[in-house]
């Protein structure tokens, strides 16, 4: 059975993306990551929300650009959209709604994760429920502003347990379970 795993890069001030969803911030920090790559190998589906897919790519410009995890990753994914585009993507489903992108993405990840992308669809995997674990990569860089790790209006008090932490060249890795 798939587990569904939030895996982001964040600044040390909390944000995942820069004012207006700017990733050009996150460019420096990528390259060769060990535990990313053993990550990277367990994953068996990718649920990604609609401004994540269409939104800024850290690898614009390179041939790189365009793929997940800069082209490191092939597979389904599944994207949480009201606005699905005309013309079809390759290994791309468009899904108008949670339960039935869920149900996809973990029927199609069989035993391995799902990777989540994007911190209002995590958000909602969180509410639902069906959010096991969270992986997140800090950088060493501030950026004062953007999009936020999680926010939550009225705020909430949400329990995790640590699983690990991880000290590589570009960042440090702090891994989380979701208690229930």
């Amino acid at each position: 059975m798939a587990k569904f795993l939030y895996s982001v890069t964040m600044s040390l001030d909390g944000f995942i993306a820069g004012p207006g969803g700017d990733m050009s911030w996150l460019t420096p920090h990528l390259g060769p990551d060990p535990a990313v790559e053993d990550l990277i190998g367990r994953i068996g589906a990718l649920l990604v929300g609609n401004r994540t897919f269409g939104g800024d790519d850290p690898h614009r410009g390179t041939p790189r650009e365009g793929k997940p995890f800069g082209g490191g990753w092939t597979g389904p994914q599944f994207v949480l959209t009201h606005r699905p585009p005309a013309a079809p993507v390759p290994d791309v489903s468009f899904v108008g709604d949670l339960a039935s992108a869920v149900a996809a993405a973990g029927a199609a990840a069989g035993d391995r994760y799902v990777n989540v992308l994007g911190a209002s669809v995590a958000r909602q995997c969180l509410a639902a429920g069906v959010l096991d674990e969270i992986l997140v990569l800090i950088a060493p860089v501030l950026l004062g502003d953007g999009v936020p790790l999680f926010a939550q209006p009225g705020g909430a008090d949400v329990r995790l347990e640590r699983l690990g932490v991880v000290e590589a060249a570009r960042s440090t890795h702090l891994w989380f379970r979701v208690a229930r």
